[in-house]
Parts: structure tokens; sequence; C-alpha cells
């Protein structure tokens, strides 16, 4: 039996990466989808009619600008409207580059305050009386650069850590109708813009298994916190090899 049949999930980001892979996942265990993306629209509509050739009318593309606090209200109306209900929200939509001190800019401090922190805070309370309806999930991707800065990164660093005080503070405001719970990835994907090779080869060796993980790892984790673990709030998962014990 597919144990997420009959439930809804929305993933923010995605059309690629970890939101697809979460994506994929969801919809195989028998949930319906909506896929939301930013600017990644053929991406989106591909992944969509991908799924949808499994199980016709099971996925949906919705696109919003996450920043548009306004538009974040939009969004969970037309995932209700799509799929008639809504039982996990996927907070995964990123951004990340480097910000050394004495550079920072208030554009890039709204920027990555506002993907990483602000949408994932209002998206939520957006989403709340739909959730508590369905006593659903909210899951939040973090890092586990949350609580060990990732140096020449301030900015993003400090928008994840605020992330992770977030999953605990809604867990606390949001129960018992609703689970908030997090995933810290570690090395799992590199950079889009690329990473030199030593140093991934060093970011590796510093983890317990001596090996990068995959997006499956992500979704995997995703599943176990949908499915499996009905009487767990309030946590995030370091799905990292060892990075975070060792570093």
């Amino acid at each position: 039996m597919n144990s997420l049949a009959g439930k809804s999930v929305l993933i923010t980001g995605a059309a690629k990466r970890l939101g697809a892979a979460i994506a994929r996942a969801a919809h195989a265990a028998g949930a319906s989808v909506v896929i939301h993306y930013g600017k990644s629209r053929t991406q989106a509509d591909e992944l969509c009619a991908q799924l949808n050739a499994v199980r016709p009318q099971s996925a949906h593309a919705l696109q919003a600008d996450l920043l548009d606090t306004a538009a974040l209200s939009k969004l969970v109306e037309q995932t209700l409207a799509a799929c008639g209900g809504l039982d996990v929200l996927v907070n995964n939509a990123s951004t990340f580059y480097a910000t050394p001190i004495g550079t920072i800019t208030e554009t890039q401090w709204r920027d990555l305050m506002g993907t990483n922190l602000k949408a994932p805070l209002f998206l939520s309370q957006a989403a709340t009386p739909a959730l508590r309806q369905a006593r659903g999930l909210i899951l939040n991707i973090v890092d586990i650069h949350a609580q060990r800065p990732l140096i020449g990164h301030p900015v993003y660093s400090i928008a994840k850590t605020g992330l992770f005080a977030m999953t605990k503070s809604l867990a606390r405001e949001l129960g018992p109708e609703i689970r908030v719970n997090g995933i810290a990835p570690g090395p799992v994907l590199w950079p889009e813009a690329g990473m030199d090779a030593s140093l991934q080869a060093e970011i590796i060796s510093r983890t317990a298994l001596k090996r990068s993980g995959a997006p499956d790892d992500i979704a995997s984790a995703a599943l176990f916190f949908m499915k499996d673990a009905p009487f767990v709030t309030g946590q995030i998962l370091a799905v990292d090899g060892g990075r975070s014990i060792g570093w």
C-alpha cells in the first residue's frame, strides 16, 4: 500500500536538486505533490509531466515569488484548489552564496534572509489553518551550518540558524495538531556554481563515512518524517555522513 495515498505535499523550490528528489519520493509513496518554482518553469513543468504520466492529475506546478509575502497566501490557496487539502509543507527553497564581512549589502541580506527564513515563516503561517485541519507536518530543510557557521557565508549561516530556531519554536506553537521538524543536510549536493575538487575532497575527508551523500538520502529522511514519525516534533535530523560530529 502507498503510505501517503490521499495526502498532499507542497514543496518549495521543487523543480530541481533536493526539492525534486523530495517531490519524487513523496509521489512514489502515493502523495499528490505541488511543485513550487520561482524561475525554473521548464524544469518544474518537466517534472510535473513525468509524475502525471505515472499517475494522472497527481502533480501540479505552481509559481510564486517567495520574497513577496502576499504571494505566499495565494500559493497556499492554489494548492488547496489543486489538491483539496494540504498535509505536508516542505520549506526547501533556498539561496546560497558567499557574503564575506566587508562586502555584505542590504540586497544580499534581504535575499538570503528572505528565502531562507522569512518565506518559510510566513508560508508556514499561511498554511497553518489547512495543516491544522489535516493534523499535518511542516518540514524545514535547514543546514548543518546552522550550528557551525560556514566561513565566508555569515548571512546564509545566520538565516539557517534562524530556521533551526523557527523549527523548534513552531513545534511548540503549533502542537498538538501540527508537527514541525527539520533536516540538516551535509555534503549531499555541491553548490550549483561549482566547488573546487580539492575542497570537496577535504570536506568528505571530515565525514565519519568518508563519502558524500545523495539527494535520495534527504528524500528518505523526508519520508520518515512524513509517514513514520507521528510522535516526533521539534527535531532537526542531520543527514551529513557524520560531518557535524567531527568537524
